[in-house]
């Protein structure tokens, strides 16, 4: 009786001891399930993030593609403008000169029709018989000195002389003329004279240049790199700027004077690069290097 009291007193002491650690086994069985269960919704919360990251970056691969086609056109874009803009100082010459014929045709016709409008009357001439009849004074021979024989010489030498009916483009027109005809010292008196009375033209620029292009043709190349100074000085922003550098460093070089020809075939590709006369230059560029 007394080991049988003694056991359920065990019993009801050990009892609680073992019920307590189940219970915090228990405890401690649930903690983990709640961190499980936690970890899994962080995961999902994980994939769902990565889901939506990966779709970003499929947006983001496809604008990109699009920028490069982009690019790639505006590149192609870029190439074809370059190439039309090269063309576009040849067809503007050949446009210059279509203009210059056309000029040429209407001043010709105007100028019929001024002698049209001006027909005025027969005046009236003597009968023939008094013509005749009138003995025709013959001056005495004079003798010539020899001073006065210089005179004569010095009065009778070709000065340019243009009428002044004549239109700015009429006179551009002819001093042009006589250019392409090989006739560069009255080409050079032509647009001279042009720039004289003309001066706030808009071709005065290229009259100027063309003065340039004569004493060029004649190998007279110190006054042609002072004829387009002059027209870099006084039109910095005109048309004909790029071919008075080319030109101007070409002189250069033919006065073999190959430090001043390379620094200005340099500021010609500097300054244009995109015009015609910048592939001349890199070329003429190349020519000086070989040279020693």
């Amino acid at each position: 009786m007394i080991k049988k009291r003694s056991s359920w007193i065990f019993l009801i002491l050990v009892f609680p001891v073992l019920l307590e650690g189940a219970d915090k086994t228990k405890k401690a069985y649930e903690l983990i399930y709640q961190d499980v269960q936690l970890l899994k919704k962080q995961i999902l919360q994980l994939d769902k993030k990565i889901e939506r990251n990966q779709e970003d970056i499929k947006t983001i691969m496809k604008h990109l593609e699009e920028i490069l086609a982009l690019s790639r056109l505006a590149q192609s874009q870029q190439a074809s403008f370059k190439e039309d803009q090269k063309k576009i100082p040849a067809q503007y010459q050949i446009l210059l000169e279509k203009l210059d014929s056309v000029n040429s045709q209407l001043s010709k016709f105007s100028e019929e029709l001024m002698e049209i409008k001006k027909v005025s009357p027969p005046t009236p001439e003597e009968p023939e018989q008094e013509k005749e009849a009138q003995p025709k004074k013959t001056p005495p021979p004079k003798k010539e000195t020899v001073e006065e024989k210089k005179e004569e010489q010095t009065e009778e030498e070709p000065k340019p002389s243009i009428s002044p009916n004549l239109s700015p483009q009429e006179v551009y027109n002819m001093a042009r003329s006589d250019y392409l005809k090989g006739n560069f010292q009255l080409s050079i008196d032509g647009f001279k004279i042009y720039i004289e009375q003309f001066p706030e033209s808009p071709f005065a620029d290229n009259a100027l240049y063309w003065i340039g292009e004569c004493y060029f043709s004649q190998k007279d190349f110190e006054k042609a790199i002072e004829q387009f100074n002059q027209l870099i000085l006084s039109y910095p922003s005109g048309d004909k700027i790029p071919a008075a550098y080319l030109k101007k460093g070409i002189s250069f070089m033919e006065l073999e004077k190959k430090e001043e020809a390379l620094s200005v075939l340099k500021l010609l590709i500097s300054k244009y690069p995109l015009e015609e006369e910048t592939k001349i230059a890199q070329q003429k560029i190349k020519e000086l290097s070989l040279k020693k």
